[in-house]
């Protein structure tokens, strides 16, 4: 009975350090969020193989469950490195230099958030998604784009 009770207590405290540790990892200040519902643009920089940080990269992206998502070539740098092993990232929101949060990569496969991605495109970039729209729906299709997923890691 003892041990039962002792695994049960490892247990319950294995599972609240992880629900404490996620809430503490994935919250971002109030005003980071808010900048990212509003904001045009985020600039991502990746991680280099000597650990330096990439030229922040413009790009259009997509606010959604706590993570920013974008749309991108497979054969990007931030890809690239997200496949070497390197899914650390500086996310800047608005400007290169504005409030900025650390974040890990990855390319994910989900096609609920590939469609969000381009409804919201679609209202966000309206003059620019025009031009656009055709080669994200067919990049998704044919492998040529690809679905990263941020998930903030901590304040920088």
């Amino acid at each position: 009975m003892n041990t039962v009770g002792n695994r049960w207590r490892s247990v319950l405290a294995a599972v609240i350090s992880v629900v404490l540790l996620a809430t503490w990892v994935a919250a971002l200040p109030a005003e980071t969020e808010a900048l990212l519902e509003k904001s045009e643009y985020v600039y991502i920089s990746s991680t280099r193989k000597d650990g330096s940080l990439g030229k922040p990269a413009e790009i259009w992206f997509l606010y959604h469950d706590g993570a920013v998502w974008v749309g991108t070539s497979p054969k990007s740098w931030r890809v690239k490195r997200i496949e070497w092993g390197r899914p650390g990232a500086k996310i800047s929101v608005g400007k290169p230099d504005g409030p900025a949060f650390s974040a890990t990569g990855e390319v994910v496969a989900d096609a609920e958030a590939q469609a969000l991605l381009m409804k919201t495109f679609a209202e966000k970039y309206p003059g620019g998604w025009k031009s656009h729209e055709e080669k994200f729906r067919t990049g998704f299709a044919d492998g040529s784009r690809v679905l990263v997923k941020y998930t903030p890691s901590g304040e920088l």
